[in-house]
């Protein structure tokens, strides 16, 4: 795939991708969507702040053969830049996870400052600064409400919903909104919602198209309009260690993001007022 020309720089944008709904596609649009945005020219860096690791396993990393991950940067045995490693993407980085990030609640159950440690990693001074090094850096949160989701919504601009195109699809948004609000009234008064992208949609399916309709009659403010469908290529390239991008360029996946990518720049771009 041809790569875009580098774009001009200017301070890292930071973008949650949460959902405490497990298996609906938030890793994997967290990695296409971000090896779409390196692509078109944009440097970017993936923090996996998910105990599974799956973005980093995706990206051709395997957390446990490193001495560093974002774990031992947010437990204070190293800067954020020390763990951060490039991928098979030119322009896409990755800070990797690990499962010991799964003890960090217990651990940190005592620091005052728990909730703000990643926002302290990407502001940190230090001879390889994070924040504003990339364009964009894109947070794969775990599938859960804890102390690693409310660390990466404290440090971001603004949140991406990936959404399940299935039956309960909207089961449990209404309490990740909730947290949203609360963080926003405390944490981080300029979190913003960039908008729900609906996955693995399968048009032949009614149930996916009624899920559709129905998220789109109630939240159609911040609903993209494209639709990542259900693609066996999706499945099969986190197991090659690449983004469906890369793996399979001309899949329907693949092409999905790439336009998915195009309306969240819009969209973002809009909300920053870049």
């Amino acid at each position: 795939m041809t790569q875009s020309s580098p774009k001009s720089r200017h301070p890292g944008r930071v973008i949650s991708l949460a959902n405490q709904k497990g298996g609906v596609g938030k890793t994997t649009t967290t990695v296409n969507l971000g090896a779409a945005l390196a692509l078109q020219g944009y440097k970017c860096l993936i923090i996996d702040m998910d105990p599974q690791g799956n973005a980093s396993t995706g990206l051709g990393s395997y957390a446990m053969e490193r001495q560093n991950t974002v774990y031992d940067a947010l437990s204070g045995g190293c800067l954020l830049s020390d763990v951060i490693i490039p991928t098979p993407v030119d322009n896409l980085y990755l800070a990797p996870g690990s499962v010991d990030l799964s003890g960090l609640d217990t651990e940190l159950h005592d620091d005052s400052g728990r909730a703000t440690k990643l926002r302290s990693l990407l502001y940190e001074r230090s001879s390889k600064p994070v924040h504003g090094e990339y364009d964009y850096v894109l947070i794969d949160c775990p599938p859960s409400l804890n102390l690693l989701t409310v660390n990466a919504l404290s440090c971001s601009d603004a949140l991406v919903i990936p959404l399940q195109s299935e039956f309960f699809a909207l089961e449990g948004l209404t309490q990740l909104l909730s947290t949203v609000r609360t963080i926003q009234n405390g944490l981080n008064a300029g979190l913003r919602i960039t908008g729900i992208v609906l996955t693995m949609y399968d048009h032949r399916n009614r149930l996916s198209r009624q899920v559709a309709e129905d998220v789109r009659e109630n939240l159609s403010d911040i609903t993209f309009k494209t639709m990542i469908p259900r693609n066996v290529r999706l499945s099969e390239a986190p197991s090659h260690g690449v983004p469906a991008l890369v793996y399979d360029a001309n899949c329907a996946g693949s092409r999905a993001y790439l336009d998915f990518a195009l309306e969240f720049l819009q969209r973002d771009q809009a909300i920053s007022g870049k």
